[in-house]
């Protein structure tokens, strides 16, 4: 058991990002991640994870990408200020505020990680200091334009580097969020 995956559940702001900084491409385009990455490369990430909080944003790509909701990581919460008429099968949808929702889905990830999925959501939870960890994904593609990893107006945070694997063509690398 590594040190990332001793105690109870984190949680932990997981993204893969291109070589020049971008985590989703032009048109929110995420396809050229499953070029490279799927959950046979890292199965120690969903081994820990036990539920996921996803941005309105990200989920509706994930949507439109694959289909349906199936993000294969125990429960998934979507927080948004405009749920669906009409519930979607295995995605609860939180209207609450951001740290009632972090709390929630933490609760529902039984002692495991939660994932914190979507640029505006982790850049919120940042700045408010509920993430524990960042799990980047550097993949070996330049998009030139897109969705950059780090939001306008973050702020700085300190990041201490405590583990940096290689699988195949990706890079993993992690970092505590210094409090």
């Amino acid at each position: 058991m590594s040190d990332a995956d001793a105690g109870p559940g984190k949680v932990v702001v997981n993204r893969a990002m291109s070589l020049d900084g971008f985590i989703a491409g032009p048109d929110d385009a995420m396809d050229w991640i499953f070029e490279y990455l799927d959950n046979d490369a890292f199965p120690e990430v969903m081994q820990a994870t036990g539920a996921m909080l996803v941005g309105r944003g990200t989920h509706e790509v994930g949507k439109r990408m694959s289909g349906d909701t199936d993000y294969d990581g125990g429960p998934v919460f979507v927080l948004t200020h405009r749920p669906p008429d009409e519930p979607e099968r295995g995605v609860t949808f939180l209207t609450c505020d951001l740290g009632e929702a972090v709390a929630t889905a933490r609760a529902a990830a039984g002692g495991k990680n939660l994932e914190i999925l979507g640029a505006d959501l982790a850049g919120q939870c940042l700045q408010r200091g509920l993430v524990d960890e960042l799990l980047v994904y550097v993949l070996p593609v330049l998009l030139g334009d897109g969705v950059r990893f780090s939001t306008s107006g973050l702020g700085r945070i300190d990041l201490e580097p405590f583990d940096n694997r290689q699988s195949g063509p990706v890079t993993m690398l992690r970092f505590r969020v210094r409090k």
